[in-house]
């Protein structure tokens, strides 16, 4: 399992997920380059689903002294100048699996493995075991069967070797699909507790922290253990949904912090 160790001046940490950034919903692109323009914490984690659909680093013509141009390109330029100013991590999501090395190098931002073990030894050890989620939604086979085929290196460099119009010509189809399905499905499988335990248990972490499932709760796994489950982003929803889970050391611990 991959850790990592936090800096003893890390105070305030912040973690997002499921913001699902896409052109065709600008209030909530702008409520998140605010917040990271504006976020007094020492870090920020995204724990996956940053972009509504991500086909590659090549899709951006952006660098640091231009003047963004495609949506992707604006993306690149709001984390490039979050990514100067305070410590940026990223770990895929469903999404955004193919973000790649690239994107990462040109935002000064660091890819984590899913799931990473964040530990505080500066302030007793705390331990924190972060993921975006959908690895432990164990009970829709579809989708696992799915996330298996595309997580591979062999179907991601077959996929990458499309032109680049092709590629976002799939992936728009398949948004279409995914909000198609969105409108007559209202069992979507959760996470598995068991396996949820398991992970916190095998890192000796209490805490499970992640995103994916759009259901913004604290679930007690046992008497020790518990998991965090992140908001979704939609600054256009009624009322908006734009939720930071803020860890401050040594004094609120961990809050829910709704923006405005």
């Amino acid at each position: 399992m991959a850790e990592l160790t936090a800096p003893p001046d890390w105070r305030t940490v912040d973690f997002i997920s499921d913001l699902h950034l896409h052109a065709s919903e600008p209030a909530t692109f702008a409520a998140w380059q605010h917040y990271l323009q504006s976020t007094p914490a020492d870090a920020v984690f995204i724990l996956g689903d940053l972009f509504e659909v991500w086909v590659g680093d090549d899709a951006l013509s952006y660098n640091l002294a231009s003047t963004a141009a495609s949506f992707e390109d604006q993306c690149a330029q709001v984390l490039g100048q979050a990514g100067i100013r305070l410590p940026l991590f990223f770990m895929h999501g469903n999404r955004d699996f193919l973000v790649g090395q690239h994107l990462a190098d040109l935002c000064n931002m660091t890819l984590l493995t899913d799931p990473t073990l964040l530990v505080f030894p500066s302030s007793s050890s705390q331990r924190y075991l972060l993921s975006h989620g959908d690895a432990l939604c164990l009970d829709d086979v579809d989708y696992m069967q799915f996330r298996q085929q595309v997580r591979s290196a062999e179907w991601q460099q077959a996929f990458l070797a499309k032109p680049l119009a092709e590629r976002q010509a799939i992936a728009r189809g398949l948004r279409q699909q995914s909000e198609a399905k969105k409108l007559v499905r209202t069992d979507y499988a959760d996470v598995d507790a068991s396996a949820a335990l398991q992970w916190l248990q095998a890192a000796n972490a209490k805490t499970l922290i992640h995103g994916h499932t759009h259901k913004p709760a604290t679930h007690q796994l046992d008497a020790a253990h518990q998991r965090i489950v992140l908001s979704d982003w939609d600054a256009s929803a009624t009322p908006p949904r734009a939720e930071v889970l803020r860890l401050s050391l040594g004094v609120f611990g961990l809050q829910r912090i709704a923006l405005q």
